[in-house]
């Protein structure tokens, strides 16, 4: 099965709700469907060619042609306050800063070790994960600044923005050598973030959020395996995480423990309601990992496979990936809909060589979806179009030998990561996680569906 004929077969159930990517869902059960026609344009851009950074001029990336890209941010450059950028580049968000500037929040996935900011900012002094903060000149294509916002954390995978304009950073892991971890943290897009945990959203192996603007629920998601939910936090006061609320975890609607790891057909859909997680935080050495995913699965809450990237967008709906979900164990995207409370199997990848584990996720301006895979072998950025198509979009083909500060080796297996647009639309941000490079992609986005 190839990328442009993986919807056939699917099937549509009567009542589905209207809205964004269910033209996807009705394409899949044509048998003319040809996967490549949108408005007279085909939704992919073309082919992919090897094209150089043009910082660099090192061929990091094949892309479609008319599209070029710059990178910044590299593992080992200097900050604005004189130290090294931290490696594992990870999920970000863009946010506007006025006169054609963006600020983008960038997290690290590191572990232990050292601080790479001052003493303010810092929640575990014997950890290095975090985040740093660009500002990148959207008129010019260059960066500005970098300079250090948290650290002190651990393995910062992804997050998510708030409708406030904060970065909300998720620390994906349970570790106790020291302090307790497994917590978000808040950071604004200019300055130091708190490093005092939102204890309230529960503490457990963090992937990615998305919040809700309309009611400002928070939605989180958690790779723990099979053993994974997701939840929503519901603030005391929307917009000030800080003063607590209530955790709670997604349950299908008359089904009692529902397992949603395995194959699902293109379109299915659930009706969903919520049961409160009562104790999300336990600070306490020796905790079981999954006591808050224990907690809701006693109730009789919904387990996942490895939940991961998580976006908000299209008509209030939220998207969320599931790396390992599917019959072949390489993904599911789901669709979350708050208003109708119903959660809908929009894609379940066949196989690898259509969707190899997909990760980070944005919605592009188009409405589309961009996807960063984690497998192994090739790995992509490709676009799935409300159309039903999916598509290549950029190919990582990183190969170094030491001409950006002595890196050495062959990159072209890591993962994408932090997909994200800046607020004009016209550049996609994203970061090669090893070595630890960002990206900075332009080009006819309108030729397309991204």
């Amino acid at each position: 099965m190839n990328r442009r004929s993986f919807l056939k077969g699917g099937a549509v159930l009567a009542g589905a709700a209207a809205g964004p990517f269910n033209a996807l869902v009705a394409r899949a059960q044509e048998p003319s469907h040809q996967g490549g026609v949108r408005r007279g344009h085909t939704a992919g851009y073309g082919p992919l060619f090897p094209t150089l950074d043009l910082t660099t001029g090192l061929p990091l990336v094949a892309l479609p042609e008319g599209f070029r890209y710059l990178t910044f941010g590299w593992t080992g450059d200097l900050l604005d306050n004189g130290m090294p950028t931290p490696s594992s580049h990870d999920g970000m968000a863009a946010f506007p800063a006025g006169n054609g500037l963006t600020r983008i929040v960038r997290n690290h996935e590191r572990g232990r070790g050292a601080p790479f900011t001052p003493t303010a900012g810092v929640y575990d002094p014997a950890a290095g994960g975090g985040t740093t903060t660009l500002l990148f000149d959207t008129h010019r294509g260059e960066l500005i600044s970098a300079s250090p916002s948290l650290s002190g954390t651990i393995r910062n995978c992804a997050g998510g923005l708030t409708p406030w304009g904060t970065w909300l950073t998720c620390e994906e892991t349970f570790d106790h050598t020291g302090m307790p971890h497994g917590y978000i943290f808040e950071v604004p897009t200019n300055g130091l973030g708190d490093p005092t945990p939102l204890r309230d959203m529960g503490r457990l192996s963090h992937e990615a959020v998305a919040v809700d603007p309309a009611t400002g629920y928070v939605y989180e998601t958690e790779d723990a395996g099979a053993s994974s939910g997701f939840y929503r936090f519901v603030p005391d006061a929307p917009g000030q995480l800080s003063l607590g609320g209530r955790l709670f975890m997604l349950k299908i609607r008359g089904v009692n423990q529902a397992n949603l790891t395995g194959a699902f057909e293109n379109g299915r859909t659930f009706d969903v309601e919520w049961v409160e997680v009562g104790t999300p935080d336990n600070p306490a050495s020796g905790v079981p990992s999954n006591f808050v995913w224990a907690q809701g699965r006693a109730a009789g809450a919904a387990t996942f496979a490895r939940l991961e990237g998580a976006w908000y967008g299209n008509d209030a709906k939220i998207y969320v990936v599931s790396t390992s979900g599917g019959g072949s164990e390489r993904g599911h995207i789901w669709e979350y809909d708050p208003a109708r409370e119903r959660l809908r199997m929009l894609f379940q990848s066949p196989g690898p060589e259509v969707l190899n584990a997909p990760d980070n996720i944005c919605v592009s301006p188009r409405g589309g979806l961009v996807l960063c895979e984690d497998g192994s072998g090739e790995e992509f950025l490709h676009g799935l179009t409300v159309d039903g198509e999916i598509f290549p979009f950029a190919k990582n083909t990183a190969v170094l030998n030491g001409e950006r500060n002595g890196i050495v080796g062959n990159f072209s297996g890591s993962e994408w990561a932090g997909a994200c647009y800046s607020p004009d639309g016209k550049w996609l941000f994203a970061n090669l996680q090893s070595p630890g490079i960002t990206l900075a992609i332009t080009g006819p986005w309108k030729s397309g569906a991204l």
